[in-house]
């Protein structure tokens, strides 16, 4: 089912998401309602708090370019459940964009190279190595799990003109 997305600044954004422990139904209709979510808001990745759940829950699904649509498969979807980064390494930029952020997008700072380890709905371990768009999308979406939003990497000058036509906006 379609959720709303949580939209910046909600305080709900702030939130340190919860660490799951029960890999249930409840957990898997979660998983299921986020994947029809992104898919519907045309996003990349969501974390579980930008539909107002507070648990340290993620996907992404990367876009296949097809030419001329972006194409979705649900088996491509990586869904991951308490995410831990073993490794961070290199640094690169790209310009991210967010679902709770609609029409704001910006270059980032992040980790080139990442290692990640979770657990997929059923409760089993696993590694993830990456170093491309995936990489990123990863580190966006576990921001989300910290409180945290990719507004927040920007630079002092940067920040404050995105608040200043963010609050424009809003009205």
């Amino acid at each position: 089912m379609v959720k709303d997305i949580v939209v910046y600044p909600d305080k709900r954004l702030k939130m340190v998401s919860d660490e799951v422990t029960e890999f249930n139904e409840e957990l898997h209709m979660l998983l299921d309602d986020m994947y029809d979510t992104m898919v519907k808001k045309k996003g990349v990745g969501l974390a579980a708090i930008q539909i107002g759940i507070a648990k340290r829950v993620l996907i992404v699904n990367l876009p296949e370019d097809d030419g001329d649509d972006v194409a979705v498969n649900k088996e491509d979807t990586f869904e991951i459940i308490n995410p831990v980064f073993t490794k961070l390494e290199g640094s690169c930029k790209n310009q991210e964009g967010c679902l709770s952020v609609p029409g704001f997008y910006e270059d980032v700072e992040r980790a080139a190279s990442i290692v990640m380890e979770y657990q997929n709905r059923h409760g089993e371990k696993k590694v993830l190595q990456n170093q491309d768009f995936l990489a990123i999308a990863l580190q966006h979406e576990m921001d989300h799990l910290n409180g945290k939003v990719f507004v927040e990497k920007l630079s002092i000058l940067k920040r404050k003109k995105f608040e200043k036509e963010w609050k424009k906006k809003q009205k």
